[in-house]
């Protein structure tokens, strides 16, 4: 046990997470860009922290307020529904600036203290579909892959420092943040080109399916997280939820 500092807590994928690392007795640095919006239950093992992951200056102060760091989980991202056509270089920044380029800001910020250490974990959040091209996501799945990619690679380049780099591919969650989001904009066009409405309305229609069958929860990215955090022989790049494991095995 130590301490975790996990990025995105104020909701799904990482407030349970958050929940899941007290519950095994570990003293928990919660992070959100808003820490008045937290519903985590207070604890003597827990700080909540503001953290922007775009802006350097916030990601200097709270690992600075957190500490020795132990274990890292980039949860932090954003969703993204749109055909690439329909999606205006603005925006595909944006995606990259927070789903990548955060990510990587927080490692460099926390690296030098696990090196110096000789220990320590770092867990990415990235997301089943990577195994899968799906229409429509294609700027945020390749925000993901990119994320992935990075990480294998860096896990090469710190497991002889003492410390191991992994990620968490959670499938479909219908109950997320992400998911609603998608619901939402759908439902009122976000933009879509015309050329692409049937597409869109498919995949809709793929989402609203997914709550009917076995899809990934909360708990299970949760838990996979711990696992990448705390098992030296967890795999490289571990699918979290019984569909992202499925797409997995199809891979």
């Amino acid at each position: 046990m130590g301490t975790v500092l996990i990025t995105g807590c104020s909701t799904g994928f990482g407030r349970e997470t958050a929940l899941h690392f007290l519950n095994q007795g570990w003293t928990v640095v919660a992070t959100m860009r808003n820490p008045a919006a937290s519903t985590l239950p207070p604890s003597e093992r827990l700080r909540v922290l503001p953290l922007d992951v775009t802006d350097p200056d916030s990601i200097a102060a709270a690992v600075a307020m957190a500490g020795p760091v132990d274990v890292l989980v980039n949860n932090a991202g954003i969703g993204w529904f749109n055909a690439l056509e329909g999606t205006s270089l603005g925006a595909a920044r944006r995606i990259f600036e927070t789903n990548l380029f955060g990510a990587i800001a927080m490692m460099q910020a926390v690296l030098p203290g696990m090196r110096e250490r000789a220990s320590g974990a770092i867990v990415n959040v990235g997301s089943s579909v990577i195994y899968m091209p799906l229409p429509m996501l294609s700027v945020y799945r390749a925000s993901k892959a990119a994320l992935t990619a990075l990480t294998e690679s860096m896990a090469l380049e710190l497991a002889p420092l003492g410390i191991r780099a992994r990620v968490v591919a959670p499938g479909m969650a219908p109950d997320t943040a992400f998911a609603a989001t998608t619901t939402n904009e759908l439902a009122v066009g976000a933009g879509i080109p015309e050329a692409y409405a049937d597409q869109a309305q498919q995949m809709f229609a793929q989402f609203e399916a997914a709550g009917s069958g076995e899809i990934t929860t909360a708990r299970d990215v949760a838990e996979a997280v711990f696992r990448a955090a705390t098992e030296a022989d967890c795999p490289a790049v571990l699918p979290a939820g019984p569909d992202a494991i499925a797409w997995s095995q199809q891979h």
